[in-house]
């Protein structure tokens, strides 16, 4: 009997393991909020150690973000092919920054907020609302970020507009929707992932994205 139980309990490591590979070669990113699951596998050495074998048959590797707590895959070693993939990928995320970062000091600034949103943040979208279109300032910083192409909004009512944000990061992974009925929303570790490639551009290019973002906002509320 132990026999069985055992074989069982085998095989649905092995099928559970086989899905988190999976998502992270479709490049999901695994954390608590979108996957507690999966992340608490990969917490688990002896797990995290036969997703890693199996990825590196295929010259991936598991990669890591927000102290450890948020996991994707990345490739173990670059040759040409590789280069370009990154490359494109890099490009791809940068051309979304500044509308990002944007939108990051607007939700901190209107939610008064000292520290910027994290991984499993709340984000109550009503109150939000609310508070935006109680100042103007506000309004004009959420019309300006609808409309980058990220976003694509042609809206001219601050409902329309971040619904279409919102909408637009939960496809992104940066957030997502527990609950269908209610207008909450809960950051990912989507979010600490993009914090740590703003310092990486900030440190290599001298861009400082952070701060451009926050003075275009205090600009705006003076």
């Amino acid at each position: 009997m132990s026999q069985i139980q055992t074989s069982s309990s085998s095989e649905s490591v092995l099928v559970g393991t086989g899905v988190l590979i999976e998502q992270l070669l479709k490049g999901e990113f695994i954390c608590r909020v979108t996957n507690e699951d999966g992340w608490r596998a990969l917490k688990n050495p002896q797990t995290r150690d036969r997703v890693e074998q199996y990825l590196n048959q295929i010259n991936r590797t598991i990669s890591s973000a927000g102290e450890g707590d948020v996991f994707f895959c990345g490739y173990l070693q670059l040759g040409d092919a590789e280069r370009k993939v990154v490359s494109s990928q890099f490009k791809e995320i940068c051309s979304a920054l500044i509308p990002l970062v944007e939108w990051l000091v607007l939700v901190q600034e209107a939610n008064g907020q000292d520290a910027p949103l994290s991984e499993g943040a709340p984000i109550r979208l009503t109150e939000l609302q609310a508070c935006i279109e109680d100042t103007p300032a506000f309004s004009e910083q959420l019309a300006k970020l609808s409309h980058y192409r990220l976003f694509g909004s042609t809206s001219s009512a601050t409902d329309g507009q971040l619904k279409l944000v919102f909408k637009r990061l939960v496809e992104l992974g940066y957030l997502t929707k527990p609950n269908a009925e209610k207008q909450i929303f809960i950051a990912t570790g989507k979010i600490d992932y993009l914090y740590e490639v703003i310092r990486f551009i900030d440190e290599t290019e001298g861009l400082n994205l952070e701060a451009q973002a926050e003075t275009a906002t205090q600009r705006d509320l003076l």
